[in-house]
């Protein structure tokens, strides 16, 4: 890898998504196992409530900051595709833009969406419990495997 910029994007980035990727474990682990054990009306009020808190500066940061590196990271081992690392560089930007980014919009969203519109949320809290926690699994992995990929690129 060449440029004095790649090693310290390669650091952050990898931080990011192993960030990122603890959040996603949380939720996976134990999170949604705690709010289905809840009462369905106080699980869906407090998954309605993580949905709104989540959309702060510092979530953005982490969860875009990470996006941006990881593309970026991405193309430079596409284009430098001879160079060492090139192959981890291009496995971690592509396991973080569609393992995180895309899923969390094309499915993770859209299901907190239809549980905010939901007049009681009561009837699809099960269904919603089940198909969120599933894609948060794939989160789970396809950032950290983001993370193990920028590592490897980076020895």
């Amino acid at each position: 890898m060449s440029g004095p910029w790649i090693g310290p994007v390669v650091v952050s980035t990898a931080l990011g998504a192993a960030l990122v990727g603890g959040i996603f474990f949380a939720f996976s682990t134990f999170v949604m196992t705690a709010l289905g054990r809840l009462p369905p009306e106080q699980g869906i009020a407090a998954m309605r409530s993580i949905n709104v808190t989540v959309l702060n500066p510092w979530f953005f940061a982490a969860f875009f900051g990470t996006a941006l590196g990881a593309a970026a990271l991405a193309l430079f081992g596409f284009l430098n595709w001879d160079a060492p690392g090139a192959a981890y560089l291009v496995a971690g930007g592509l396991f973080y833009v569609i393992g995180s980014i895309l899923v969390t919009a094309a499915f993770n969203v859209p299901l907190n969406d239809a549980l905010a519109a939901a007049q009681a949320g009561v009837d699809i809290w099960p269904r919603y419990l089940a198909t969120w926690t599933t894609w948060n699994h794939v989160q789970t992995i396809a950032s950290l495997g983001a993370a193990v990929s920028f590592i490897m690129a980076s020895r």
